[in-house]
């Protein structure tokens, strides 16, 4: 079994031996009741790992031993998820099982279509739940990396996104060629490869929103006989498309 996960600041993963304090340290002392010997893995969330040994447990804090530090680069092709926004906390859990599934960004969109809409100080709002969905799913799939949730974008953010990929994918369920044998440009596997997956929302595209992202270079993909929950279709998406490109 794999070594729980623990978020550190960077300058932390510097020391020996690190105390992890705070929230962290009280959930792994209180909460996870990690003990003397246990092994520990303590990440920044940029990649950089420290593999350890608990040597001492506090009330709210666990001190530990660096036995290795290794430095984990991010996956390639990078993979961003652009994820119409859903109803109600569908949003958060879409983020959690995609960070859990591998992705490297997500970006959340205000389609013509929405029903949720995030105005005024519901953005704000919004977007720490994304973001603390995101650091929580990290550390329970033991990642180093957490992804990225960006800032709301319409429909002209997703054209620059589309615009500037290696592949960009509009999942639709008119789509003539499935993700599954979808060609996949060999650029896509260089040093640079970045794929965008687009999710669609509830009331689905609308004819302004597909013409744009075509006419930005994207291609529409099917991904199978049924029609998933906006919620639903990122993860499944991106399960494809790692295993595609040997992420998976």
């Amino acid at each position: 079994m794999t070594a729980p996960v623990f978020l550190v600041e960077p300058a932390a993963l510097d020391s020996d031996p690190v105390v992890v304090d705070g929230a962290e340290g009280r959930h792994a002392a209180t909460v996870r009741r990690i003990a003397v010997g246990e092994p520990v893995d303590l990440v920044d969330g940029a990649g950089h790992r420290a593999r350890c040994v608990v040597t001492a447990v506090g009330r709210d804090t666990i001190t530990c031993a660096v036995q290795e530090r290794v430095f984990e680069a991010e996956p390639r092709p990078r993979i961003t998820v652009v994820q119409a926004l859903p109803k109600g906390d569908r949003g958060e859990l879409a983020v959690e099982v995609m960070t859990e599934a591998g992705v490297d960004a997500v970006v959340p969109w205000q389609a013509e279509r929405c029903i949720t809409r995030w105005r005024g100080d519901r953005v704000a709002r919004s977007l720490t739940k994304w973001r603390s969905a995101a650091r929580a799913a990290a550390k329970q799939s033991r990642r180093s990396r957490i992804p990225e949730v960006a800032e709301p974008v319409g429909k002209a953010g997703v054209v620059a996104l589309l615009e500037s990929a290696t592949l960009g994918i509009v999942l639709h369920e008119e789509g003539a060629v499935r993700l599954s044998q979808l060609p996949l440009p060999e650029e896509l596997f260089g040093p640079a490869g970045h794929a965008v997956l687009v999710v669609g929302p509830e009331g689905g595209f609308s004819d302004a929103e597909l013409a744009a992202f075509e006419d930005a270079g994207a291609l529409r993909a099917l991904l199978g006989p049924t029609v998933l929950r906006t919620s639903t279709a990122g993860v499944a998406a991106l399960a494809v498309l790692q295993a595609r490109c040997g992420r998976w």
